[in-house]
């Protein structure tokens, strides 16, 4: 497994799209990322509900299906842990336990709240947050897991509030520090004032929000940049559509049937079918 501690101490900053099983997970690899997210956000669309009422245990459970076929660092969000400073112990073990490399914090009230999807924040005192991120990472085992602290104080408060708060997890230890610029000025300024390593978390279409380089980013600290959005929403299009069409007469028209099974082919061959069965072939199937 790659070491993602050491990966964003290199020239170019690790980017990290969004991944919600292991076909994605494939795919993801196979288009040649190194690193991967799972979205908090985007797992509560896919079970048609919100992040806001999911467990740590099905996220565990997600991240040990996603690195059953992969070795590539694996980053959780992890909402707001789950819990106050003395549950931390409990949710970094679990989550460095099932194989991710970084897990990221972020200082919203428990229980979350859907108005979080609305661009409504509740936010914990930035003394709480302190306190949760301190016990993170007091709790992992492995030195070389890395604790993000998240502030959405940007859009929730403003932005000096944010950048305090961003001085404050960092004093706590977290090891980068994810805020959310709006526009390439508020990127700067964050850069500016904070100093790297930093994350972000980039809308649909991802750096194309911002008109800026990967270079740009690295230049100003961004050591890990994730798309926690695209890739669910491109998948949610294209199921949308290929529904609807075939609801009527139950015939799909808008390709030729030969495409299909070339497709059906990719999928076997991104899933190692074909190894599957010289298995087989060399132990319950031969002779």
């Amino acid at each position: 497994m790659a070491n993602l501690a050491h990966m964003i101490r290199g020239e170019a900053p690790v980017c990290a799209p969004l991944v919600l099983d292991p076909l994605m997970a494939k795919l993801a690899e196979q288009a040649g990322f190194k690193a991967l997210y799972l979205g908090g956000g985007a797992s509560g669309y896919r079970k048609v509900h919100l992040e806001a009422n999911l467990s740590l245990t099905e996220m565990c459970q997600a991240g040990l299906e996603i690195r059953t076929v992969t070795d590539l660092p694996l980053i959780l969000d992890a909402a707001a842990g789950w819990g106050d400073p003395m549950h931390m112990h409990r949710t970094v073990a679990m989550a460095e336990a099932a194989g991710f490399a970084a897990i990221e914090i972020e200082d919203q009230i428990l229980p979350k709240r859907a108005h979080h999807h609305a661009g409504i924040e509740h936010m914990v005192p930035q003394e709480a947050m302190v306190d949760k991120l301190a016990e993170a990472v007091a709790a992992r085992r492995n030195p070389d897991t890395l604790i993000i602290g998240r502030s959405n104080g940007v859009r929730a408060s403003n932005m000096d509030d944010a950048l305090r708060r961003g001085e404050a997890y960092r004093a706590a230890g977290a090891d980068l520090i994810l805020l959310s610029p709006r526009n390439p000025e508020e990127v700067r300024h964050i850069a500016d004032r904070l100093g790297g390593p930093l994350m972000l978390l980039l809308g649909p279409g991802g750096l194309a929000n911002f008109d800026m380089s990967l270079d740009d980013m690295a230049g100003l600290g961004y050591r890990i940049l994730a798309d926690p959005s695209t890739p669910l929403t491109a998948a949610y299009e294209a199921m949308r559509d290929v529904y609807a069409e075939m609801a009527n007469g139950f015939a799909l028209t808008s390709r030729p049937p030969g495409d299909w099974r070339k497709l059906q082919d990719d999928m076997h061959e991104t899933i190692g079918l074909e190894h599957l069965l010289e298995v087989e072939r060399r132990t319950v199937e031969k002779g």
